[in-house]
């Protein structure tokens, strides 16, 4: 324990390295991100950020052509940034400045979500009319986990990180993934806004997940399985992923004949009925606790919604 704090306060014991940290603080980063908040040349801030890994205060993503930063999460690196965040003085002339250069990264970081949301808003807006409040969904989810608490919130294709901001009170760390560059950027602005610094998304295929085995002990899936060719393979997955005694939340549409969706919105299945839904799930490992409709009431004809929820014994 000594050695290992000594060698992170090593690390933290240089003007850079420091300011780096507190920028982390904030949440996770790229290192062309860092270098326009500090002025400061790709190299260096490369060099600067090894040396926070090597020490255990930090750790890297990579995610296509990008790599991303975040504080690590153990518990002396966790006490020393609370340390940091405490200490933090906001008369300081250089902190200020650096937090107003990450403000401007930030807003760059929201208009380009903006934008990609914008184009994605339409479509996602025709097929909403069809069914049932997103509210109502957000609230029959929320009405499905009861009063747990959990350790690990993990969402599946987590498009905006919603899933993610609805859970935050009910879990104590959680992580999005999903396979859309775009997606994950909107997420990443949508977690900033939302204060919530210490949930983290990657790019990650839903049916190969980033995750040790019974590492999460809730999982969320939120209008995702009907993109996915192969849903018994996804739920196996996440059966995998989900610890012994976890929850599996999943809201999908129940078995339709909206072919438009299939031709313009590139949806793998029409839906899926109850039984099959149910015989995936007990396939996968898991034990299904209940599969709720939500019938529209915006248009005759319209979509029904299935809340499942499962667990794993």
């Amino acid at each position: 324990m000594h050695a290992e704090l000594l060698t992170k306060l090593k690390a933290l014991g240089e003007p850079t390295r420091l300011r780096i940290v507190t920028l982390l603080l904030r949440g996770e980063l790229t290192v062309s991100e860092i270098m326009q908040v500090l002025g400061q040349s790709q190299p260096r801030v490369s060099r600067h950020l090894k040396l926070l890994a090597d020490a255990g205060l930090c750790e890297r993503y990579p995610e296509g052509g990008w790599v991303f930063y975040r504080l690590a999460r153990s518990r002396v690196g966790e006490r020393l940034a609370a340390l940091l965040e405490e200490m933090e003085r906001s008369d300081d002339v250089e902190v200020a400045r650096d937090l107003a250069r990450l403000s401007e990264v930030r807003r760059l970081r929201a208009e380009t979500a903006q934008k990609y949301f914008e184009v994605a808003a339409e479509q996602w807006a025709r097929i909403r009319g069809l069914h049932f409040s997103e509210e109502a969904v957000e609230a029959a989810m929320l009405k499905a986990a009861g009063e747990r608490q959990f350790r690990l919130h993990l969402d599946v294709g987590t498009g905006t990180g919603r899933m993610l901001e609805i859970f935050a009170d009910r879990a104590e760390d959680g992580m999005g993934v999903d396979l859309s560059r775009e997606m994950l950027t909107v997420a990443r602005s949508k977690m900033s806004e939302a204060g919530l610094a210490n949930r983290l998304v990657r790019q990650a295929d839903a049916t190969a997940l980033p995750l040790e085995t019974g590492a999460a002990d809730l999982i969320t899936v939120h209008q995702v399985l009907h993109y996915i060719a192969q849903p018994q393979r996804a739920l196996t997955e996440w059966a995998r992923a989900l610890a012994p005694g976890g929850l599996l939340l999943l809201a999908d549409f129940e078995a339709h004949d909206f072919e438009v969706f299939r031709a313009e919105y590139h949806h793998a299945h029409l839906g899926f009925e109850r039984g099959q839904l149910r015989a995936w799930l007990e396939a996968a490992g898991l034990k299904p606790l209940g599969i709720d409709p939500l019938q529209s009431a915006k248009a005759e004809g319209g979509l029904t919604v299935l809340i499942c929820s499962a667990t794993k014994e």
